[in-house]
């Protein structure tokens, strides 16, 4: 099954504004990040859509979420000790419930499936 996302609108995932708002001070480690989101559609029981963040260190349980990165580096931290470097073209998973820590380092832009 094809999602209804025309070339037009994944173009427009590159460059739409999103309203950014400070991230909740009890996940901040490091910095002053902001992030945005937008909706794009949804699909059944997933919504597609674009979240932004901003450089510095936040804490986060997830929620089950495929992404892939658009633009910016981030390295993700997961529970269990292990990273991943995150930039444009990266693909990732996350579980609902897992705890991660994001080092953003580039304002990071992603697709997300959620």
């Amino acid at each position: 099954m094809s999602l209804p996302l025309d070339a037009a609108t994944v173009l427009q995932a590159l460059e739409l504004e999103l309203e950014h708002e400070p991230v909740d001070a009890e996940q901040v480690v490091d910095g002053s990040p902001t992030t945005g989101i937008a909706a794009l559609t949804e699909l059944d029981d997933w919504e597609v859509g674009v979240w932004e963040i901003t450089p510095g260190t936040v804490t986060d349980v997830e929620v089950d979420e495929i992404f892939i990165v658009l633009r910016g580096h981030a390295t993700l931290q997961r529970g269990d000790g292990s990273e991943v470097e995150l930039v444009a073209g990266s693909v990732g998973r996350l579980d609902d419930g897992e705890e991660t820590t994001w080092v953003v380092h580039d304002t990071l832009r992603k697709i997300y499936i959620a």
